[in-house]
């Protein structure tokens, strides 16, 4: 019986290619995934600080937006991990690592919104001052340069395929 599988420029089979990338997709996670849990464990310590009462109704809103966006981005990239136990041996590997990429993305752009709005509420407290919308602005810059700008710009230059 001859092998009909397609082979990729690794020569490897479908099922080795989703395994290698799934081990590799659950690393990129652990990593995502312990920064916005971090950040959504001190979140959740905020709302009972003495300071939180004496916020501006503005900030409060701030606030209880980057809750909910860590909440989200907490999810997203936990997500994988549930998907993989769930479809665990049930031979649909590659479509597993395909719907976890997704929602790792998904994860990871919820994650920047959480830091951006993270960042936002933490100078406009600490600081008061009209820079801050600018400061926060260039950090974000920064993170896109470094989570997709980077990374496409590479994908673009560097595929053979």
């Amino acid at each position: 019986m001859v092998e009909t599988q397609t082979r990729t420029g690794r020569d490897e089979t479908q099922e080795e290619r989703a395994d290698r990338m799934w081990v590799e997709l659950i690393q990129e996670v652990r990593v995502a995934q312990t920064g916005v849990q971090i950040l959504f464990g001190f979140l959740l310590t905020v709302v009972f600080q003495q300071k939180y009462a004496s916020l501006e109704h503005t900030d409060k809103t701030i606030y209880i937006v980057t809750v909910v966006l860590g909440a989200a981005a907490t999810g997203a990239l936990i997500g994988p991990v549930s998907l993989h136990r769930l479809v665990s041996g049930r031979k649909v590997k590659p479509q597993a690592v395909e719907w976890a990429s997704r929602m790792t993305f998904v994860g990871l752009l919820l994650l920047l919104a959480t830091m951006t709005s993270s960042l936002l509420l933490v100078l406009r407290v600490a600081t008061h001052n009209g820079a801050v919308p600018w400061i926060v602005a260039c950090v974000v810059a920064w993170y896109a340069v470094c989570w997709y700008v980077i990374p496409l710009w590479t994908r673009r230059r560097h595929t053979t395929s």
